[in-house]
């Protein structure tokens, strides 16, 4: 009980190297994965609405909503 005491007084978050070491490799895969999820959510919405307008401004994504509206018409 002692030995394990003295341990984990040498650290500020009061892990020992082993636990400090399994925290950080849950840490980084979660942030790998996370990270992953966010770039195909931005690349999903790239491809559905683009940030950046092209060479006609945004004057091309309103014949697209045109498009979508008449889709949902003929639809209903």
């Amino acid at each position: 009980m002692a030995d394990n005491a003295n341990e984990r007084t040498g650290s500020l978050t009061g892990l020992t190297a082993s636990e400090a070491q399994e925290f950080h490799k849950l840490f980084v895969v979660s942030f790998i994965i996370f990270t992953l999820i966010a770039v195909g959510a931005h690349f999903l919405v790239w491809s559905w609405r683009p940030w950046i307008p092209g060479p006609n401004g945004y004057a091309m994504m309103e014949d697209g909503l045109r498009l979508a509206s008449s889709l949902v018409s003929l639809k209903a």
